[in-house]
């Protein structure tokens, strides 16, 4: 997800419908507003799910969500559901989906820091890959968390990367 994707389009929410960009951050604003003084969590996650095309072009639903969350008192969450052809092989797919909340990432969180003005509660950056220690994906969790974490973010893997293995995947 590139920052054209990022920016442009639509999100989704349960709560409030279709959204653009500046309405998911407002709403992530409002909520964070709502109580200064509470300890927050932004947390972002990108999970997938293969379309069938057949084996050679493989396409993917791409679904990356932004979750706010306050702890002890719930939070918010959006989506953006975007496709990506010539997936080939599972370490691909969990590339993409790394690559997507990185990119996600980079052009949000200023976007977001931009109309908070320097005016926010902290919280803590968290970016949720959908790997773990359990099944396919386990020899790969060094390199997508190296990957997280050379870019300066957070990195949780299941069964804490609740951020892609729970609400991106409710909308893949």
């Amino acid at each position: 997800m590139d920052e054209y994707q990022v920016v442009n389009g639509f999100y989704q929410s349960v709560t409030y419908g279709q959204l653009r960009i500046g309405d998911v951050i407002n709403y992530i604003k409002v909520f964070l507003e709502e109580d200064p003084g509470a300890e927050y969590s932004l947390v972002i996650g990108t999970d997938s799910h293969e379309k069938g095309l057949g084996k050679s072009n493989r396409q993917i639903s791409l679904v990356t969500a932004v979750l706010v969350h306050r702890k002890g008192f719930g939070g918010k969450y959006f989506w953006k559901k975007v496709s990506q052809s010539n997936i080939h092989s599972l370490r691909e797919k969990i590339y993409a989906e790394t690559m997507s909340s990185l990119a996600f990432a980079f052009s949000f969180v200023p976007l977001l820091k931009k109309k908070l003005n320097g005016e926010m509660p902290s919280y803590n950056l968290e970016i949720h890959i959908d790997v773990g220690e359990h099944g396919d994906t386990r020899d790969m969790i060094k390199e997508v968390v190296g990957m997280v974490t050379g870019n300066g973010f957070v990195a949780k893997t299941k069964p804490e990367a609740y951020g892609a293995s729970y609400v991106a995947d409710k909308h893949t």
